[in-house]
């Protein structure tokens, strides 16, 4: 007997908002979702360079998309960014909170100001912006949110304290938000990249010896934004229709190197 058809799958025309959708893993993963027909908004601070990148997608993939400038660490500021983008796409399904900034001065670095940054674009706004867009996902059958978190919120990294804490509170608030969004059909997940060679880590990359991420990564390389991108596009379409509350790692076999 034939299995009944999946329930609350998602349309192909609902649209994604990205953050920190103007480079790296985010526009890497704004271009994939677009490659597959979904409408996407880049939210970036960068309101430029998020405007360009929107323009270069609506050009490659003849899909809508728009540019918009905010500041995440600024929660007044949600509430035009949101306007923005429901006057522009008006059926949201997803959402992808790609957007960070990394601490790199160890403990000796910490200060109130680093912290509360940190935070407060890596963790708050995910939770209050999943609050925020919670009528659009339930209207929307078959939404889902994607976080970007980080092997740092598994592996001990003296460097950027802060970040690694904000990446592992992530996995937790997943999974908390994973409880509550279930009934309402929404799921949630996180992926997790390894070293990817993205904007944020090339000046760390040109630091260092040549090889250095390398030698310890299974794949022996780096990995690709757009490696990153496709996995995130998979939580989002109606193959992962199955999964929530879930980590995806992306890193090429770093957490589970011995080298």
């Amino acid at each position: 007997m034939p299995e009944s058809p999946v329930s609350n799958l998602a349309s192909p025309t609902t649209a994604v908002i990205v953050t920190g959708g103007a480079s790296g893993i985010g526009l890497a993963s704004a271009r994939a979702l677009a490659e597959a027909g979904r409408p996407v908004a880049l939210w970036d601070i960068n309101e430029a360079k998020a405007k360009t990148g929107a323009a270069a997608i609506v050009a490659d993939f003849g899909v809508d998309a728009i540019g918009v400038g905010v500041d995440l660490s600024d929660p007044e500021l949600y509430a035009d960014a949101l306007a923005t983008t429901r006057a522009a796409l008006p059926k949201i399904g997803g959402l992808v909170h790609a957007a960070g900034v990394v601490d790199t001065g160890s403990l000796e670095g910490v200060t109130v100001d680093v912290w509360e940054l940190g935070i407060n674009t890596h963790l708050r706004p995910l939770i209050l912006l999943v609050k925020e867009l919670l009528p659009d996902l339930t209207a929307n059958p078959g939404s889902a949110v994607v976080g970007i978190a980080s092997i740092n919120a598994t592996l001990g990294n003296a460097m950027n304290p802060v970040y690694s804490a904000a990446k592992g509170g992530m996995l937790a608030m997943v999974r908390s938000l994973a409880d509550r969004l279930g009934p309402d059909g929404i799921r949630i997940n996180c992926v997790s990249p390894g070293q990817i060679l993205t904007p944020m880590l090339q000046p760390t990359v040109d630091l260092l010896p040549d090889g250095t991420f390398e030698r310890r990564i299974l794949l022996g390389r780096l990995g690709r934004p757009e490696e990153v991108g496709r996995a995130v596009r998979f939580l989002l379409s109606d193959e992962a229709s199955y999964i929530t509350a879930s980590e995806l790692v992306v890193d090429g076999g770093n957490i589970s190197s011995q080298r």
